[in-house]
């Protein structure tokens, strides 16, 4: 696990966490979060859904990102100050998933940094894109 300051990372580093997203994630997260809609639990309803098949939460990607933040960029005592996301398309069951932080810009004065955060499926394909503010260990 890496441990940067603010002054450690430069506009343009980056780090990533793959993972391929199984039913039992799934089925965790649901218990977790408590969300278990059907789109995400019952392969009748999501069936009959508009993706057609059994999806996964967009809370669980996002929790990607968070992986890649507390333990690469910037890595163990970062804070997760906030996070924009856009859901592109779905992520099944089985899905492998890329996710992307990189450092767009650097407030040393604050000890901030907003990072450009991104999600792609096996197919290269980006599933959620946004931008995370996070405040770096000292």
């Amino acid at each position: 696990m890496e441990k940067k300051t603010i002054k450690d990372i430069k506009v343009g580093d980056f780090a990533f966490y793959e993972k391929t997203i199984t039913e039992e994630d799934v089925k965790l997260f649901a218990e977790v979060s408590g969300d278990h809609n059907p789109v995400h639990l019952d392969e009748q309803y999501a069936k009959a859904s508009i993706f057609q098949s059994r999806i996964a939460h967009g809370g669980l990607i996002n929790a990607l990102f968070s992986t890649v933040l507390g333990t690469e960029l910037p890595g163990v005592g970062t804070i997760y100050l906030s996070q924009e996301s856009k859901f592109i398309k779905p992520v099944y069951l089985n899905d492998h998933i890329k996710a992307i932080v990189e450092a767009l810009e650097i407030n040393e004065e604050k000890n901030r940094v907003v990072l450009k955060t991104t999600a792609y499926n096996q197919n290269n394909e980006a599933v959620v894109v946004g931008k995370a503010v996070v405040m770096p260990p000292r």
